[in-house]
Order: structure tokens, then C-alpha cells, then sequence
């Protein structure tokens, strides 16, 4: 698949359709540009080519993938309903009710308010994930839509390119690899390293072009040999050579920590044949001529992959001593190789049992992913758990009976149990692998056995199965029973959480707790009754903190709509608040600390009145001050009370020679001084400098000295400062 040229036309796009679409199907193309054509009138793309342009190079892209006609008619029109005055009734009066479901399905969610564009997205998506359960073709079609768009980001500016590329990397294109459409995927993942690492992405593709005519010499020539030895065999075969793409050099080099010349299968053969027993032919030539090296057989044509991928890869020793990859596969093996669940397009016309049994096993992935999304109220926490499930890789077990089930990486027998079904799930109380009980945290390996032990007396699943299961599925169905078999239990433990967690932000239940707050939750989370809101935060499906987020903004805009000035304010007798903090003067008035500095005792502090969010409490040091005076914000005296023992957040950062197990040192010597942390991140830069940002709990300032010392006593440490920003 190569990128968008300058001639693309619409009599191109129908010559390319002609090898498998009638004549009228043909004209319903040409009948959809035409009404995309007039739609988009005077409207341009970044590149200054008219918008046209756009809907046309997805529509090549899909009929490259052998589509059918129906999809192409819906990619050229898949932006007429979001960028211009065209509606949905329209689409079908004109084109139909199937075609008009597809672009409904690739619209975004322009009309709905969202609060960030974070939020935003991850309606879309889901959105689009509800649509391509109804039709696959959905997905297809945006992932065209996005190559197109990733084909031309040159022309965004430099913050979308990142945003973009961040995005495509992330569910775009492991979207892309659960269908099996590598010619898609792989152009997808080059492209966004290209923006997100520039300086190693040129850097692979100039140090591939000083090595390339070296390793395609050799190449050809071990072509040649196998071409002659399989020709004397009488096995029919066509031998090619493949190249290995930037982004799959650049995983290897960061994964496996090697150097580009420690990389020996830049370039791989393939050797495509007409039938299975052809495939174990051909390996077995392969395997007499160069000896095969010990661990690296993979049969994938008895066990495919979760997108459907077959064939069998080899590594052999070949001439010269050097490892050479092999790939043998057949055409039909080869076609859904690249187009994956597109093929099934291709083949359908042939009745191929095969391919319609794959197509059908394939969107069984996509029915479960629209029945757990149900259990997720919030579309960011949806996006966040698809996107575990997206990158995690498989693993392959068996039952007592030989049948292969397919679970992803890390899961454990309760995946295995739920995967078989939800009652044996339910009622699983311990399992067997390879003979031998094992505990239900056991971390299952490709070609293990596993039995489940179940009992009628069982009480069901532990909450605890929450944190060891690793499908997503399984989480969806332990939080269905606890849905369903403990209402009531849910419903106070929910409430129970959220006031716990108002406290745990320092504020006040019966604050935030108002009807107002209530409501805006319920509609933010689709729920009619408080008690379903709470029994959702009870049994899992939503969490406490969401919840409050609510609860806080609701608050927040309460008191924007009663500002705080200096008129009412009362006088009185000093008193502290529940902040720790006491204002000379002035008695119950709300207090926060300024989060650029975040205050402690012992920090010289000072108060400054702000609209509709009472007193803010700053360092005398922090950089806002002096913007906060000039712009003649009134300052109020403000004194650390010492009454009460509060606990208070600062920010802090070290920096010490990046090493295996570093984090968990920091994180022991911080628990050392009994000091909780909120929060906490660590990168390690070019130079092999470890940074780690942690968020920590104090009660002073003594209290903050004695865990930044006791962490400049690790080794290799830096150095260790608080943060202000």
C-alpha cells in the first residue's frame, strides 16, 4: 500500500473496483462522489487541496483492502454529516439505511458538550466500538480514514502531530493488528515513530539503506538455492524476500536492548505455496539444507493468532553462519496476512467455509468488548482498559480434552474459568495445571493444562479476583454477580467510599453531598437512582474518585455563583480552620492551599482573597505571589495552627543514576519514615538519569527534611528537591 498520489480520481477508484463489482455497483460509487463532491464544495484540507481529496484516498484505501462497494460509497461520504449541512435522513433517502449506519458509525460527537478533548475522544471511540459490533466495516473504514490522515500530518501543527501520532501508536494501531490488517498496522506504527522519535527513526532508516545491498545480496542468493532445491522437489512455491519494518527494528532495539547490528533479520524469506501439507514440506527442506536453530520454531499454522494470522516461522543458521528468518505460509494464509478480517471480503464470493468460521470466531472479541463496556460508566476508564487488552499479548492453553483457548498474557485460572463460563467462573475454587493444583494467582504459560475444580457450595467470586484476572471479560463478569447478588451490601459500601473519599480530599459529606451534586453525577454516569449510582461504586463498576469529581465541580460552581469578598467576611475570633490553618481575624471562610507551592508548616505563608473560591494559601516564595499583588487581589495574615495534627501534600523530585530495582529503594525509604505517597512517576532520560516525581503526605516541615535526607542517603542519588512550581 503506497501513500496517496496527486492522480487519484474517481474513474481511478472505479477501475480499481471493476475486478470485483458490478456495473451498477459502480455507479453508486460514482453517484457518492458526486454527493460528497457538491457537499464539500470550497472546503480545503490543511494542504490547501480541496476536502474531496480526503474522502477519495480513504475510499483507494479500502478498495487496496478489496472492500466491498457499499463500503467504499461510505468512506467517500463518511465526513459529509460532521463537516457540512448534509444529515443522516439524508444519507438514507439517497444511499440507503446500511450505508447511512456505517457513516453514522465513523461521525464523530460534535454535539455533545465535553469538558476536554481527552473526554471527547474516548466518546468517540466507544461510540465507534458500539457501531462496528453492529458492522466491522465501521472499524475498516476509520482506520483508512486515520492513515489517510497520519499520510498527511505533515501539514498539522507540531503539538497535533505528537497528539496524533501518541494516539495512532495506541489504539489505532493495535486496533489495526486484532484485525490482522498488517498492510495497515505496519504503515500506521512507521508513521508515528516518524513524529514521535524523529531523531531514531532516520537514524534506522539511513543506517537500513548503508546495509541494505549487502544483506540483499545475500538474500538473493539464498533464494536461489532454495528456489533450485525445492524446484528439483517438485514443490511448487514462490520464494520472495520480506524487509523488516522501522517500527519493528525500533521495539526490538529499545525492548531487547540491542544495537542495530545485533539485528540479523532485517530482511526475512517467505516462501508462499498451494496447500497446507506444501507448508510442512517445504520446512522440512528448509530444515535438512540449514540446521534450525534450537527455540525458535513457531507452528502458527496449527495454532493461528488472535487475528487470524497463519503460518510457519523458522530461524535457521544459513550460509556464512548468519541466523536467516524463514516464513511459509500459503495464498490464502498470505492474504488474510495482510488484510486479516478484510479477506473476508475477498474470499466470500468463494464460499470459503474457512474464512467465514475466522470472520465469525474474529468479532467474538468485539462482542465481549461491547459487553464489558457496559460496566464502564466513564469513557476514559473504558479507553484505558481497552487499550490493556489491545497491547497485551496471548497466550495458548489447553483443556483435559485437547481444545485450545486463547487468554491474554498474564492470566491466571479464574480468566481460564470465565473464559469457559460464567458458572464455572463463579463457582471455581481452585484449578489444576498439568496435573498439579496451583493457587488461583498462578500465572498461566503457552502449553499449559488446565483443569478448574468448581463447587455447587462455593459463595461465589472475592472481590480480591478484581486485582488477579487479566481479561477484561472476567472483570466484567465478577462485577455482574456482585451487581446482581448484593444490591444492598453494594449500595452502603458505595455510599461508604465516596464520603471516605470527600474526607480524604479534606472536605466536608455534607457539603458535596447535595442533591444537585447527586444529580449532575447520576447524568453524568446514565443512572436514575442514587442507590444505582452508589451500588456501581459498591461492586466496582465506578470509582469512588469519579464520583467526587462530580460532587466537586458541582460545589465549586455553587460558590462561583456566591463570590467571596471582602464584605463577607466576618470578623471574629481567630479561629483554625480544617485546613490547619488559621486567618488573624476572620472566622469560617473556606481555605485551600495554592497547589503551584503547596504550603507546610514551618513555610512562611500568606492569604490572598480570590472570587468564588475563598482564601488562597501560598509560600511568601512562590513565583504567583508577586502576580497575585499585582493584581491587587486582597492579603489577608494567615498563622499554622498547632492544635491538631494534619497532614499536608508536597511535591518532590530525585534524580539519581538510572539501575534495575531503584524505584522500589525510593519507595522503602520513603515507607521508612511512615510517610504515605499519593502519587508517583519515574522516566529515565538519554543519559541514564532516573527521574521520579512523588507526591507525599507530611505534617511538616521537619517532617519533609527527614524523608529528603533519608533518600539522599540511597545510593547513586543525585539529588532530591521539592517542587514548586
Amino acid at each position: 500500500m503506497t501513500e496517496q498520489t496527486k492522480d487519484q480520481s474517481i474513474d481511478g477508484l472505479c477501475e480499481k473496483l471493476a475486478s470485483y463489482c458490478s456495473q451498477e455497483e459502480l455507479d453508486e460509487v460514482r453517484q457518492a462522489y458526486e454527493f460528497a463532491s457538491r457537499a464539500h464544495a470550497g472546503q480545503v484540507r490543511m494542504s490547501g487541496e480541496p476536502y474531496i481529496t480526503h474522502p477519495l484516498a480513504v475510499a483507494y484505501i479500502l478498495a487496496d483492502l478489496q472492500l466491498d462497494a457499499t463500503a467504499v460509497v461510505a468512506a467517500l461520504l463518511h465526513d459529509v454529516v460532521e463537516d457540512t449541512s448534509v444529515t443522516d435522513s439524508n444519507i438514507v433517502q439517497t444511499f440507503g439505511a446500511e450505508v447511512a449506519s456505517l457513516v453514522d458509525g465513523v461521525t464523530k460527537l460534535k454535539r455533545i458538550r465535553f469538558d476536554s478533548r481527552e473526554e471527547q475522544q474516548a466518546e468517540n471511540l466507544r461510540k465507534m466500538f458500539m457501531a462496528m459490533a453492529r458492522d466491522i466495516r465501521v472499524l475498516i473504514i476509520k482506520l483508512a480514514d486515520r492513515l489517510h490522515n497520519m499520510r498527511t500530518l505533515r501539514y498539522q501543527t507540531p503539538a497535533t502531530q505528537m497528539r496524533k501520532a501518541r494516539e495512532t501508536l495506541e489504539i489505532f494501531a493495535p486496533l489495526a493488528h486484532r484485525l490482522g490488517i498488517n498492510t495497515i498496522k505496519w504503515e500506521l506504527e512507521d508513521i508515528s515513530l516518524r513524529y514521535l522519535n524523529p531523531q531514531q527513526y532516520y537514524r534506522i532508516v539511513n543506517l537500513m539503506a548503508r546495509k541494505r545491498q549487502e544483506r540483499e545480496q545475500f538474500i538473493e542468493g539464498v533464494m536461489d538455492v532454495l528456489r533450485q532445491k525445492l524446484g528439483e522437489l517438485n514443490l511448487k512455491a514462490e520464494v520472495s524476500g520480506r524487509a523488516k519494518h522501522i517500527y519493528s527494528i525500533y521495539r526490538k532495539m529499545t525492548t531487547q536492548h540491542k544495537e542495530f547490528n545485533e539485528i540479523y533479520d532485517l530482511f526475512a524469506i517467505r516462501v508462499t505455496v498451494e496447500s497446507i501439507k506444501d507448508c510442512y514440506g517445504v520446512l522440512g527442506v528448509v530444515h535438512t539444507m540449514w540446521k534450525p536453530m534450537p527455540g525458535r520454531f513457531k507452528d502458527y499454522i496449527a495454532m493461528p493468532k488472535a487475528n487470524m494470522y497463519q503460518s510457519l516461522h523458522t530461524t535457521v543458521i544459513g550460509p556464512n553462519g548468519e541466523p536467516l528468518e524463514i516464513q511459509i505460509r500459503t495464498w490464502e494464509m498470505h492474504q488474510t496476512a495482510e488484510y486479516g478480517i478484510a479477506a473476508h471480503w475477498v474470499y466470500k464470493e468463494s464460499g470459503s467455509r474457512r474464512v467465514e468460521d475466522d470472520f465469525a470466531k474474529k468479532l467474538a472479541w468485539f462482542r465481549e468488548v461491547l459487553e464489558w463496556q457496559q460496566d464502564f460508566r466513564d469513557a476514559q476508564e473504558f479507553m484505558e482498559t481497552l487499550k490493556i487488552d489491545l497491547f497485551s499479548d496471548q497466550v495458548f492453553v489447553f483443556t483435559p480434552k485437547g481444545d485450545v483457548i486463547e487468554l491474554p498474557a498474564g492470566s491466571v485460572p479464574i480468566d481460564f474459568a470465565y473464559r469457559i463460563h460464567t458458572d464455572i467462573g463463579n463457582h471455581c475454587i481452585g484449578a489444576k495445571v498439568n496435573g498439579k493444583m496451583v493457587p488461583l494467582d498462578y500465572r498461566l504459560r503457552t502449553g499449559d493444562i488446565v483443569e478448574v475444580i468448581t463447587s455447587k457450595h462455593s459463595y461465589g467470586p472475592s472481590r480480591d479476583w478484581l486485582k488477579i484476572v487479566q481479561s477484561s471479560q472476567s472483570k466484567s463478569k465478577i462485577r455482574q454477580w456482585f451487581k446482581r447478588e448484593k444490591r444492598e451490601e453494594n449500595v452502603a459500601r458505595g455510599r461508604e467510599q465516596i464520603e471516605r473519599e470527600i474526607v480524604r480530599q479534606r472536605l466536608e459529606p455534607k457539603q458535596l453531598l447535595t442533591s444537585a451534586g447527586l444529580a449532575e453525577a447520576m447524568h453524568k454516569f446514565s443512572f436514575s437512582r442514587e442507590e444505582d449510582l452508589y451500588a456501581a461504586v459498591g461492586y466496582g463498576g465506578l470509582s469512588a474518585a469519579q464520583v467526587v469529581t462530580r460532587l466537586v465541580e458541582v460545589y465549586r460552581r455553587s460558590l462561583e455563583e456566591k463570590p467571596v469578598d471582602s464584605m463577607s467576611i466576618t470578623k471574629g475570633q481567630a479561629k483554625p480552620s480544617d485546613t490547619g490553618v488559621r486567618v488573624k481575624g476572620v472566622d469560617n471562610v473556606l481555605i485551600r492551599f495554592a497547589r503551584c507551592c503547596n504550603p507546610v508548616p514551618g513555610d512562611d505563608i500568606v492569604g490572598f482573597i480570590t472570587r468564588g473560591r475563598g482564601v488562597s494559601v501560598h509560600r511568601v516564595d512562590c513565583p504567583n505571589v508577586a502576580a497575585l499583588s499585582a493584581a491587587e487581589t486582597r492579603t489577608l495574615e494567615v498563622e499554622w495552627a498547632t492544635s491538631k495534627d494534619w497532614s499536608y501534600n508536597a511535591e518532590i523530585e530525585v534524580t539519581a543514576l538510572d539501575r534495575h530495582g531503584l524505584v522500589n529503594e525510593v519507595l522503602n525509604a520513603v515507607a521508612e519514615t511512615k510517610t504515605d505517597i499519593t502519587a508517583v512517576s519515574a522516566r529515565a532520560d538519554a543519559k541514564k538519569v532516573a527521574h521520579i516525581h512523588m507526591s507525599i503526605r507530611i505534617r511538616n516541615l521537619d517532617h519533609l527534611r527527614s524523608v529528603v535526607e533519608r533518600l539522599k542517603r540511597i545510593k547513586d542519588m543525585y539529588s532530591v528537591r521539592r517542587i514548586i512550581q
